[in-house]
C-alpha cells in the first residue's frame, strides 16, 4: 500500500508524515511538494517525494500514479480554493487512487448566512464533489487549532493583559495540530473508514474568558477579557493594516 500526503511541507502534512513513519516503512509514503528543495528533509527520511501542485492537473495525475490512499489537505488560501481541491480529486480519480481522506472544516450546518460561510463554502463544494466521484472517502472536519490561539488573542497578551475579541460567551473545541496529525495517520493505516465523516476537536469546549482566567493563573498577571461588537473589532484590526480576508476570518 502506498499513501500520498499533500501539503507535505506544511505543519499538518509534515506532522502526519512523522506519525506515519512510526507505523509503516518510509518508502510506503509519498509526499507531494511544489519543488524538491522544500521537501529535501522528507527525501532524506526515505519518503518518496513527488512534484506537483493543485493548479497543475497533469502534474497531479503523474504524482498520484500508484497511490492507494491520498490525504488531501485543504489549500491554504481561504477563498476560492474549491477549484484546486476538485482539480486534485479529479486527478486522483484518473490516476486510480482508491481512497481519499480530506481535511475539511467542522460546522453545525451548511448555512450561507453563517458568519463562517466564506470559509465553509469551499469545503462544502469539495465534499459534494468528492462524494459524487464514487471514490471511497473519509472526511476529517477539523476544528480550530489550539496552536493558532495566539492568532485570536495576540502574541503580546501578557503585556497588554487583555483579550479583545467579539466572542461573547461562545466556546470553541480547540484541538492540537499534532493530535489531528496522529489521528490522520491512524485512519490512513487502518481500514473501515470508507465513506465516513469525523468531527475532530477537543473533548471539552472553552470560552475566551476561561482562556483569560487560565492565563491569569499561569502568569500571575490579571488577564481581562473584553468582547466588543463586531464592527468595533473590525475597525480596530483594520487600523493595524490587517488584510480584509484575515479581518473577516478572525471577526467571524
Amino acid at each position: 500500500m502506498k499513501i500520498l500526503i499533500t501539503g507535505s511541507t506544511g505543519h499538518l502534512g509534515g506532522a502526519t508524515i512523522d506519525f506515519l513513519i512510526k507505523k509503516i516503512p518510509a518508502n510506503s509514503i509519498a509526499a507531494l511538494a511544489r519543488n524538491s528543495e522544500k521537501a529535501k528533509t522528507l527525501a532524506e527520511k526515505g519518503v518518496d517525494v513527488r512534484i506537483g501542485n493543485y493548479d497543475d492537473y497533469q502534474s497531479l495525475v503523474k504524482a498520484f500514479q500508484g497511490i492507494d490512499k491520498l490525504l488531501l489537505i485543504s489549500a491554504s488560501e481561504l477563498i476560492n480554493r474549491s477549484a484546486q481541491h476538485i482539480n486534485a480529486i479529479n486527478a486522483a480519480k484518473e490516476a486510480g487512487v482508491k481512497h481519499i481522506v480530506y481535511t475539511s472544516f467542522i460546522r453545525q450546518k451548511d448555512d450561507p448566512n453563517s458568519a463562517l460561510w466564506f470559509i465553509a463554502k469551499d469545503h462544502v463544494e469539495t465534499e459534494k464533489h468528492l462524494v459524487q466521484t464514487g471514490i471511497p472517502y473519509t472526511l476529517f472536519k477539523n476544528g480550530f487549532y489550539m496552536d493558532m490561539v495566539t492568532d485570536f488573542i495576540g502574541t503580546n497578551v501578557l503585556e497588554t493583559q487583555t483579550i479583545f475579541l467579539p466572542a461573547g460567551k461562545g466556546k470553541v473545541n480547540f484541538a492540537l495540530r499534532n493530535e489531528i496529525a496522529e489521528a490522520l495517520a491512524n485512519v490512513l493505516t487502518t481500514e473501515e473508514h470508507g465513506n465516513k465523516s469525523y468531527n475532530i476537536g477537543g473533548e471539552t469546549t472553552v470560552s475566551f474568558r476561561e482562556i483569560a482566567d487560565c492565563l491569569t493563573e499561569i502568569s500571575g498577571k490579571k488577564i481581562s477579557y473584553i468582547s466588543p461588537d463586531v464592527e468595533t473589532y473590525k475597525q480596530e484590526l483594520s487600523k493595524h493594516n490587517m488584510p480584509e480576508q484575515a479581518v473577516n476570518m478572525v471577526a467571524a
